[in-house]
C-alpha cells in the first residue's frame, strides 16, 4: 500500500498584501475625512482640549493664551478698582469682558468719559501684545428697553452702535489694527436679565445690568 502524501501547506504569503493594502486604504480614508471635518478649527475649544490632554497625559497644568488673557484682564480690573462694574468670563468661542455702560458713558451719550479711558487703554495694550495679535475683537453695545428719541439717536439701535464704535475708535487710536476689530450695536435685543417683571413693571436694577459694553475676544476670525 502506497502511503498518502500529506497535503501541501499553503505558504499563505501570496495574498497577505491584500489585507494590508485594505487596512492602509481604510486608515487613509479615515485620515482625510478627519481633515475635512476639522478644516474650520474652533481654537477656543482646541485650547481646552489641549489643556485637558496635557493634564491627563503629563499630569501637569498648562496655561493657554485664552486663560492667560483672562488672568491678565482680571488683574487690570482689580488694579483699576472696577470689579463692581465689570466682569471677565469665557465661553466656547473665547473671552468675554463686560463693563457697565455707566462706567464709560453718561446717560443718553456715546462720548467716552475721560475716567474710562485709562481702563480701556490698559485693556488695549494687553490685547495688542504679540501673543494675542491674531485674536479678533468684537465690541458690542447693549441698552435696556427704555426708548430714546433724540436728534442724535432716534432709537437705541443708533445709541448702542455709536457706543460700540466709540470703543473701537479708541482702540484704533491706541494702535490696534483695524482689521482685528468689529463694532456691533444690539440695542435691547440681547438682555442678560429681564427688563420687566412678570406683571410688566420695569425693574431698574435689571435695566442697569442690561446697559453694558461687551468685548468679545475670539481666536478665530469673526
Amino acid at each position: 500500500m502506497i502511503p498518502r502524501k500529506p497535503p501541501r501547506k499553503s505558504s499563505g504569503g501570496e495574498d497577505d498584501w491584500v489585507g494590508t493594502f485594505a487596512d492602509m486604504s481604510t486608515l487613509l480614508l479615515g485620515f482625510f475625512i478627519l481633515l475635512a471635518s476639522i478644516s474650520k478649527v474652533d481654537m477656543a475649544m482646541f485650547e481646552q482640549v489641549q489643556a485637558g490632554m496635557a493634564k491627563g497625559v503629563g499630569k501637569r497644568d498648562i496655561e493657554t493664551p485664552l486663560e492667560n488673557l483672562k488672568r491678565e484682564v482680571k488683574e487690570i480690573l482689580v488694579d483699576m478698582n472696577v470689579q463692581e462694574t465689570s466682569s471677565i468670563g469665557s465661553d466656547s468661542a473665547g473671552v468675554i469682558i463686560e463693563f457697565a455702560s455707566s462706567s464709560f458713558f453718561d446717560p443718553g451719550s456715546a462720548t467716552l468719559r475721560s475716567d474710562a479711558q485709562p481702563i480701556l487703554r490698559r485693556v488695549a495694550d494687553t490685547l495688542d501684545a504679540d501673543i494675542y495679535k491674531n485674536f479678533q475683537v468684537e465690541v458690542q453695545g447693549h441698552t435696556d428697553d427704555t426708548p430714546i428719541r433724540s436728534t442724535q439717536f432716534p432709537s437705541n439701535w443708533e445709541l448702542s452702535a455709536a457706543r460700540a464704535t466709540g470703543v473701537v475708535r479708541f482702540f484704533i487710536e491706541q494702535q490696534m489694527a483695524p482689521t482685528r476689530l468689529r463694532a456691533v450695536g444690539l440695542a435691547d435685543v440681547a438682555p442678560k436679565v429681564p427688563n420687566l417683571d412678570p406683571f410688566g413693571n420695569p425693574m431698574p436694577n435689571n435695566r442697569e445690568i442690561n446697559r453694558r459694553i461687551v468685548i468679545r475676544v475670539n481666536p478665530n476670525r469673526l
